[in-house]
């Protein structure tokens, strides 16, 4: 997973990045929301990032806004770094667009435990994501009868949108995925089949 750090501030930044790096995630660094804002804006861009509110170019507020404004194929998990402690700030925070919210200085062990969050976030909406991929492709695949069939009361034949008769099978097979494999219920049986076997059976004992 690869993790996007945006922070002005030397030390901080590299206490991140060394973090980061010790947990295990492949981390680029940027020192301004500009260039935090090219790094998402990437073919490959990170799906977590760390951004720090006040920043040169473009704060981590408007980096926020902005993502969640453009059209994205995929998702990004948002997490901002603040030194402001305020309700209000933290409600600013999440409503600009961010997922989770870091004070300053941060806790080491909080910070790891919200990019894991993050991470399994990021996992159950790319799982979802290839869910509805699948789904998709299984819809567009099926066909469904709909509306009102005229079907012949005596040969059963179904009249199609071309007004022409057609067998039930031919029709279903037209417009499902079904296929056919044919049988004779005992019904049909009783009623075609036997009288033309005893039929057969008679007519050969009156050869011999």
């Amino acid at each position: 997973m690869k993790v996007l750090v945006a922070e002005d501030q030397a030390v901080s930044r590299h206490l991140l990045v060394g973090n980061l790096r010790k947990w295990g995630y492949d981390v680029m660094a940027v020192e301004d929301g500009t260039r935090a804002w090219e790094a998402l804006q990437a073919e490959e861009a990170p799906q977590l990032a760390i951004l720090d509110w006040l920043m040169p170019g473009m704060d981590g507020i408007d980096i926020c806004r902005q993502i969640r404004q453009s059209p994205r194929t995929r998702p990004i998990y948002l997490i901002l770094l603040t030194a402001r402690r305020g309700q209000e700030d933290k409600v600013t925070g999440l409503q600009s667009g961010a997922d989770d919210y870091v004070t300053k200085p941060f806790n080491r062990e909080e910070l790891r435990a919200r990019v894991q969050v993050g991470i399994r976030v990021l996992e159950l909406q790319g799982a979802l994501a290839q869910r509805v991929r699948q789904l998709e492709e299984a819809l567009s695949r099926v066909k469904t009868l709909q509306g009102l069939l005229p079907i012949c009361s005596y040969c059963k034949k179904i009249r199609n949108d071309r007004n022409y008769w057609q067998q039930v099978e031919g029709y279903i097979s037209d417009h499902t995925e079904a296929q056919f494999s044919h049988g004779i219920c005992p019904e049909c049986y009783a009623r075609f089949v036997q009288p033309e076997l005893d039929r057969l059976h008679g007519h050969t004992e009156k050869t011999q």
